[in-house]
């Protein structure tokens, strides 16, 4: 009836065979199909980059974006779940100018555009095999047969459908605006790009003495952090408000901020203090001569700026309008020259003497080398701080003039924190923190790229007249420039379309790209073909239910979704929005290559297996939480909870494999339960609702803790307590029950724990469910989830059975204390405190024989039996208390007893000392226990448990007989005896071995499947039974 359970813990093989099988079914399509009708609950995946191998933080989303799919499609819902591929931008670039040896700009309009961008084409699908292969591997299920690829003309089109609605509304326009400039990769890059690649590096600023035109020694002293800047300056920037004195110092006058002075000089006289305002076009001479200002343009003078400040330097700021906001804007209103002698590459330019051809970074050494010479330099001071790297090439950015496309984002900023504030975001702090943060000083987004693969620009300019049209689909740019057949809506084609301006002169297209997160922040609609197709497909799945990606994508693909949204429907895209942290080492450090410490996903899934993985990922900590991830974590986990309940399903399997048990034919409301069963079907149905309540909230950890809590009291207390009713022949009733309720409990796991652990889950129902019932859903992924049937559920019980475990743990303690084992009888155990009158007469029995007595008793507290010390918690009494510490510890010693009575279930006690009264709780005091004479006592919140240690004649002649079976079934394992196999039976030594054998021989065969008593055996060992020696022998009956 059922396949045999390989008892290893080895589950990556069968997790090969459970993909076989799903694969070979279709069983992914018919999850979808089988829900068709019901409610739509829709989901956008985050699309990847193929052109990169994944790695194993892209294990965690996976992992964690598939969870909730698989739960709502098991709840009735039709759950689509498109994949997608990020195809576009300077990854791709960059991989394939490295793969054909090009670099730069330059190299590449030689080798040629339309080639190039096939060959981005080609690249962009390098790994995709390996991404296909870990999230099969993973169970991630999503639809990679027909996904959104967006270099695909339709995706194009919709984007282009979107840019030209927006632009007719006025919020696309071009600039000449300092942007984030990338001269490695020749572009700029947009705020939200830019918020990914800072790093603290060490840097110099520089103080630079500007000499006051007209004046002898006479100097403004100006701060800077970016030396290289100093060749293109052309003001000085003060603030109005300020005071600034011209002191004199070692023969020379300098003028600075008053309130920085003392930073700069330790000796000097004040000569005179005048407001920033009254420095205002004082006129100095220029640091470098490399500037060439045209006729009638006026520089070199002081300027003022409300936002100079204080903070740093010396109060008074150097500009250089072409390399900075601030000084853009200074440089605007006061009319100054636009000097800018760094390039596009980065490098300065022609004429700039031994600077010319230098990466402006690397110049600075130079920079202040040359006005140290000239007696220019004030001071070098080394700093560290945070500075922009470009996130795909390394290369640090400038803050460069360019001009550039940009989408008027400031115009909908209100919009946005309002759209924003309709999402969940999970944890909450995101939304309102670290996202609602980056809206309130959201910037306009700068769009454009100069750069070749990408989603061109749908933007046409009259050669002659300046008019701007944008286009908004192929049909309409075949149509404007007279094209027969198709075109493909990439870089060089449409460059090539014009037309005849009404004007008379050509309507060109402007040459550049877009962002390529405008593209994945298109996918809504984009994947759909909307609106030239799937209008109603679109209305149903949009906005989505959920989506998650990692903390890194607040300010990526998270904010270009809200701000497409916004700017299109005026809504937010998505609903809720699981963040989750970055995965780290074993130590808590980033994972990286140069620390050679980052983790293989293949080798961890290919060891350990995917569900091994999934669970540590749901359990480890809130998914927002930064994990540690390494594979001993992993193993220990696979042991923990996949092993145990592994093996509670091989037990299952075993003894309804030997009693042919086919649950069909009995019902469960038929059987006659005992008190265990009625308890885990009670814990059982709780569990069901808690973990259905916590993933309708979103909530993962918690649920993943509780299932495996359960499962270790199922297989530990439930199953271990009641694995004697599956031994006995016959189908008696409480076997029956027995089996109904061991199987229900599986079967209702296989299906709470499907979204979390999909192979296992499929394995235990596939053998426990379809193995009797072909009628079935084929697959536990087509079944509904678990419900709750509440009429099971007993509160009281629950609470009794945990009381119940609770005395067990207490009571091992206790034969742990005295060194006796578990399988010696003792008469009894007493237990103490208000809670122990709670377990009930049922609960007392089950106690009885977890712990092999013959009674439980009750007291009301324990002082007959026990002496209790009491110390002050240090912790908590010490800033409450202080200096009284020491009267507080007299007198919990000279009155334990009554201490640790009145603090037990949350009481206090209270006492006088010096005059302050003093009040205890049981979080103020220490308490430890001892017995006394024969019994041996262990405490815990309130419930102390004394055992009985005198061993009578008459238990510990039980306790060899008990010994004795042990030792045989030991041996029966030993030599590869199967459970069903009966033995003869051979137990000889001195009188007291043959006085027990006597009295207990029915016993002793009746637990070891003896089914006579004989001289020797096939399989014979000496053993020490409590100090007797004893010889036994079994041979298996054939």
């Amino acid at each position: 009836m059922y396949r045999k359970v390989d008892s290893s813990l080895n589950f990556v093989d069968r997790e090969k065979e459970v993909g076989k099988f799903w694969k070979d079914n279709k069983i992914f399509e018919k999850s979808i199909k089988s829900r068709e009708g019901g409610e739509e609950f829709s989901f956008y995946d985050g699309p990847p980059t193929a052109n990169g191998k994944p790695h194993i933080g892209h294990v965690l989303t996976r992992v964690m974006k598939d969870i909730i799919p698989r739960y709502r499609t098991m709840k009735g819902c039709h759950v689509l779940r498109k994949a997608g591929w990020d195809t576009h931008g300077l990854p791709v670039e960059l991989e394939v100018e490295k793969s054909l040896g090009l670099n730069g700009k330059d190299q590449i309009e030689k080798y040629g555009v339309e080639p190039f961008i096939q060959k981005c084409k080609e690249s962009v699908w390098k790994y995709k095999s390996l991404w296909e292969q870990m999230s099969d591997q993973v169970g991630y299920w999503a639809d990679m047969k027909d996904p959104y690829i967006t270099y695909d003309d339709k995706y194009i089109e919709s984007e282009w459908w979107s840019l030209k609605s927006i632009f007719d509304r006025g919020l696309i326009y071009k600039g000449h605006k300092i942007v984030p400039y990338c001269p490695r990769c020749g572009t700029a890059l947009a705020s939200h790009e830019v918020a990914q690649g800072y790093r603290d590096v060490e840097e110099t600023s520089c103080t630079a003495r500007f000499k006051v035109k007209g004046e002898k020694d006479l100097y403004i002293l100006a701060w800077t952090t970016t030396p290289w800047t100093l060749p293109s300056n052309v003001a000085l920037c003060m603030n109005a408000d300020f005071d600034y004195v011209e002191i004199e110092s070692a023969g020379k006058r300098y003028i600075l901020a008053e309130a920085l002075a003392d930073k700069y000089f330790g000796d000097y006289k004040v000569l005179s203090k005048k407001k920033g305002k009254d420095y205002e076009y004082t006129e100095y001479e220029p640091l470098f001569p490399y500037a060439k200002l045209k006729p009638g343009e006026k520089a070199y003078y002081v300027t003022c700026d409300d936002y100079v400040t204080l903070t740093d330097g010396t109060g008074v700021v150097h500009i250089a309008p072409a390399f900075g906001e601030d000084d853009s804007r200074v440089g605007r209103k006061y009319s100054l020259p636009f000097v800018q002698l760094v390039g596009p590459d980065g490098k300065f330019v022609a004429g700039c003497g031994e600077l010319t051809g230098k990466f402006c970074k690397d110049a600075d050494s130079m920079v202040m080398d040359d006005l140290e010479k000239r007696g220019l330099l004030q001071a070098r001071i080394k700093f560290t701080h945070s500075y922009p790297f470009c996130w795909r090439c390394d290369t640090p950015l400038l803050y460069y003039a360019r001009a550039s496309w940009f989408i008027r984002m400031t115009a909908l900023r209100d919009e946005l924190i309002a759209n924003n504030a309709s999402v969940n975001w999970i944890p909450p702090g995101i939304g309102s923190g670290r996202m609602g943060n980056f809206l309130e000083n959201v910037i306009d987004w700068g769009l454009s790229r100069e750069r070749y693969w990408g989603t061109p620009l749908p933007i046409w300019i009259c050669d002659k007249c300046g008019k701007m049209e944008a286009i908004g689909s192929k049909a309409e740019l075949k149509e404007k420039g007279g094209i027969k057949g198709d075109i493909e809506l990439h870089k060089p084609y449409v460059d090539g379309v014009t037309w005849k301006c009404s004007c008379g002169g050509t309507m060109h297209r402007t040459p550049e790209v877009i962002d390529c997160w405008y593209d994945s922040g298109s996918m809504p609609f984009a994947q759909y073909h909307y609106p030239f197709e799937n209008k109603d497909l679109f209305a149903e799945t949009f906005p989505a239910n959920f989506i998650s990606e990692a903390v890194d994508q607040t300010r990526g693909w998270f904010y270009t979704l809200e701000s497409v949204s916004t700017l299109m429907f005026g809504k937010a895209p998505f609903r809720n929005c699981i963040v989750l942290g970055h995965v780290l080492d074993k130590n808590g450090l980033k994972q990286s290559k140069h620390l050679g410490n980052v983790v293989d996903p293949f080798e961890i899934l290919g060891k350990q297996g995917a569900d091994a993985v999934r669970w540590y990922f749901y359990t480890i900590s809130n998914p927002w939480i930064p994990s540690r991830f390494y594979g001993e974590a992993v193993s220990e986990v696979q042991r923990k909870f996949l092993g145990t309940l592994w093996n509670t399903y091989g037990f299952y399997v075993l003894y309804a494999e030997i009693d042919k048990f086919d649950p069909t034919k009995y019902s469960l409301d038929k059987c006659s339960l005992s008190l265990m069963d009625k308890w885990i079907l009670s814990r059982l149905n709780t569990l069901v609702a808690y973990v259905d309540k916590c993933l309708n909230e979103y909530k993962i950890t918690e649920p993943a803790r509780e299932i495996q809590d359960f499962v270790d009291s199922l297989s530990n207390w439930y199953v271990r307590r009641c694995r004697e009713r599956y031994w006995g022949g016959g189908m008696t009733e409480d076997k029956i029950a027995a089996y109904m309720t061991l199987y229900t409990v599986l079967e209702t796991l296989s299906r709470l724990c499907a979204p979390f652990i999909p192979f296992m889950s499929e394995e235990i129902y596939q053998n426990i469910v379809r193995s009797v019932d072909k009628s079935a859903p084929e697959s536990v992924h087509l079944c509904d989830f678990p419900k709750a049937d509440m009429s099971m559920v007993d509160a009281e019980l629950e609470k009794g059975m945990a009381l119940c475990e609770s005395a067990a743990v207490l009571g091992r303690s206790c034969r742990n204390a005295a060194n006796i084992k578990n399988r010696q009888p003792l008469s009894r155990l007493i237990l103490c405190g208000s809670s122990a009158q709670h377990l009930s007469e049922g609960l007392a029995s089950i106690l009885e024989g977890e712990l092999n007595v013959k009674d439980i008793q009750f007291a009301a507290d324990a002082k007959a039996f026990v002496s209790y010390e009491v110390k002050p918690q240090l912790r908590t009494l010490g800033p409450k208390y202080g200096k009284l510490i020491g009267k507080i510890r007299e007198t919990l010693a000279a009155n334990a007893n009554d201490v640790a009575a009145a603090v037990e279930n949350g009481g206090t006690y209270s006492f006088d000392a010096d005059g302050t009264e003093v009040v205890l709780t049981a979080d103020d005091v220490l308490i430890s226990a001892s017995g006394s004479g024969r019994f041996v006592t262990q405490t815990d919140k309130g419930l102390t448990a004394v055992l009985d240690c005198e061993i009578t004649p008459e238990l510990r002649e039980e306790g060899y007989m008990r010994e004795i079976v042990s030792k045989i079934q030991t041996m029966r394992k030993d030599n590869g005896l199967e459970v069903t196999d009966h033995i003869t039976l051979s137990v000889k030594g001195g009188p007291v071995i043959e006085g027990v054998m006597k009295k207990y021989a029915s016993s002793v065969m009746s637990d070891t499947l003896a089914d006579s008593l004989a001289e020797g055996g096939e399989f014979s060992k000496e053993w020490d039974i409590n100090g007797e020696k004893a010889t036994i022998a079994i041979t298996a009956v054939k």
